[in-house]
C-alpha cells in the first residue's frame, strides 16, 4: 500500500509539475514577426463649408506665370430636373477640379453668369485648391415660391476678373 501511495504522490505530482509548466509557457510574451499597425489618418469634414476641399492648398503661384482651368467633373448633390418644394433651402455641391497650373487662393471667384441666383450671393469664394486637386464646391439656394423651372450658372474668376473653366450649374423645378 505505500508503494501505491507513492506512485499516487508521483503521478499527482507529474501532473502538477506539467500544468504548471504550461501555465508557466502561456505568459511568456510572443515573438512579433510582422510590422505594426498603423491605423490611416482620420477624416476630418467641416461643420459648415462654403467650399470644401480634397486636397488643402500649396503656396500660391502668380497669376503671370500660371494658366487657370477648372473642369467640371460631377453632381454630387441635386440633380438636374429635382423638384424642390418653393422655399425649401439647397445645399448644391459640385466635383470640380483644378487642373490649371494655378493654386486657387483667396483672390479667386465664383460669380453667377446667367440665371437665377435663387437666394444665393452673386459671388462667392473659390478658394483654396492647389494645381492638379479636386475640389467640392458647395453654394446654399432657396427654391423661389412660384411654381416654374430654374436655372442658375456659375463660373469661376482669377483675381484680375478673368473668367475660366467650365460653367456649373443648378436646374430645379418648383411644382
Amino acid at each position: 500500500m505505500n508503494q501505491v501511495r507513492r506512485i499516487t504522490i508521483l503521478i499527482s505530482s507529474a501532473i502538477l509539475l506539467f500544468y504548471v509548466q504550461g501555465c508557466a509557457l502561456n505568459v511568456r510574451p510572443a515573438k512579433i514577426t510582422a510590422e505594426p499597425f498603423i491605423p490611416p489618418a482620420p477624416v476630418i469634414e467641416e461643420s459648415q463649408p462654403t467650399n470644401n476641399l480634397v486636397d488643402a492648398p500649396s503656396q500660391a503661384t502668380s497669376p503671370a506665370d500660371c494658366s487657370n482651368n477648372l473642369t467640371y467633373l460631377q453632381d454630387l448633390t441635386i440633380p438636374d430636373g429635382t423638384q424642390v418644394e418653393a422655399g425649401a433651402t439647397i445645399d448644391k455641391r459640385w466635383e470640380v477640379q483644378n487642373n490649371g497650373s494655378c493654386s486657387w487662393d483667396s483672390g479667386y471667384t465664383l460669380r453667377l453668369v446667367a440665371g437665377s441666383n435663387l437666394g444665393a450671393p452673386d459671388q462667392q469664394p473659390l478658394y483654396p485648391a492647389r494645381s492638379g486637386s479636386k475640389a467640392i464646391i458647395q453654394v446654399t439656394f432657396t427654391a423661389p415660391s412660384d411654381s416654374d423651372t430654374y436655372s442658375s450658372s456659375w463660373q469661376a474668376f482669377d483675381p484680375q476678373g478673368q473668367a475660366f473653366g467650365d460653367l456649373i450649374f443648378i436646374e430645379i423645378v418648383v411644382p
